[in-house]
């Protein structure tokens, strides 16, 4: 489906949103992100879940249901309803569960391959996950640890990186869950090229940039100031820039860390590159808490999440802030669109040269 900047609802994107850890506060943020007229008007959606939690959600929030359901077998981006709830009624999750469990693992996982499956499939136009539980996936033996891992497995990807936006700053990770002193030995000209590379394509693909400028980050204080607090800079994270600067990539550095992330938020730079996990997630969550959004990169498709867990301490307690959710489904609103619009382009412009032919 091309979209042509008009906004009828037949060419509106459809987004699918998985409702992560049924005993999570999934169900909870999903609804209340979703009762937002202003959401509801820039897309359509299709809720991969369990439509007796969101009811309870709704009921506990008092909000009245706004959805239509239908069983989850057949997915169609043509419902005649702007969302829809897939059901998967089959799998009963009680709502005194407040913790991770294998039946909770085990429908988040079916939520999920759905979705990403349903995407491939053109069905919809992005993935929006709620938080799932890497416990209750473990305890239901899933074969991947999370998110990031199945969409590249499921998607056939050889690479992936995450990448978090939080207001005006666009982070990829070079680096993400390492300890802190095993980094070094994982620490590649490869494992530093490939976030700069995606990053840049998706800068491009999704948010519309032509020419992005990227800096990135050094590993250690001062950029290793020549040297002197270790050699990484000049060993790894140096050739690293050079071969994307070879292939065109407008990428500078390695900069200061600590003084690199102003810069980008001051406009300097349109995305960066951070070495590892928490150089980047305190800027992050520091710029914007709660509202950050993780974007998985280096997938065909496209998928957004919320920055935050499954907060199993507050499930059921109407006072889950749906924030997050907000940002990550507007943000997979805004990518869709970038996207189909640039296809419609590329297509105009093809259609174009054909015809003067």
């Amino acid at each position: 489906m091309k979209t042509n900047g008009n906004n009828s609802i037949s060419e509106q994107p459809v987004i699918g949103i998985t409702m992560g850890d049924p005993a999570g506060i999934g169900p909870e943020i999903i609804v209340k992100a979703l009762a937002d007229p202003n959401i509801r008007r820039a897309a359509k959606f299709i809720v991969f879940g369990m439509n007796e939690q969101l009811c309870y959600a709704a009921d506990a929030a008092e909000i009245e249901p706004f959805w239509g359901r239908h069983q989850h077998e057949k997915i169609s981006r043509e419902y005649p309803y702007k969302v829809v709830v897939a059901d998967y009624d089959e799998y009963s999750v009680p709502s005194w569960v407040k913790g991770p469990s294998k039946a909770a693992g085990e429908a988040s996982v079916r939520f999920c391959l759905d979705a990403i499956d349903a995407a491939r499939d053109d069905l919809i136009d992005a993935v929006v996950t709620a938080p799932i539980s890497k416990t209750s996936w473990k305890l239901a033996d899933a074969e991947w640890p999370g998110h990031t891992e199945m969409l590249a497995a499921r998607c056939k990807s050889k690479r992936k990186v995450m990448m978090f936006v939080a207001g005006p700053l666009k982070l990829a990770l070079a680096t993400i869950h390492e300890a802190l002193f095993e980094v070094r030995h994982k620490f590649t000209i490869g494992c530093v090229f490939e976030p700069i590379d995606l990053l840049n394509d998706a800068l491009k693909e999704y948010f519309g940039f032509d020419n992005p400028k990227i800096g990135v980050a050094g590993l250690n204080p001062h950029a290793g100031e020549d040297g002197q607090f270790g050699d990484e800079e000049k060993r790894i994270i140096t050739p690293a820039i050079s071969l994307a600067q070879n292939q065109g990539i407008n990428c500078l550095g390695p900069f200061p860390a600590d003084t690199l992330f102003l810069r980008a938020v001051n406009g300097e730079f349109d995305g960066v590159v951070a070495m590892y996990h928490d150089q980047g997630m305190i800027p992050v969550k520091l710029l914007n808490f709660g509202k950050a959004v993780n974007i998985t990169i280096g997938i065909p498709i496209i998928r957004t999440s919320p920055a935050h867990g499954t907060a199993f301490d507050i499930t059921g307690r109407n006072i889950a802030d749906a924030s997050g959710m907000k940002s990550a489904i507007s943000t997979a609103i805004n990518m869709a669109k970038t996207k189909k619009n640039s296809e419609f382009g590329i297509e105009n412009l093809e259609t174009k040269v054909a015809n003067e032919r």
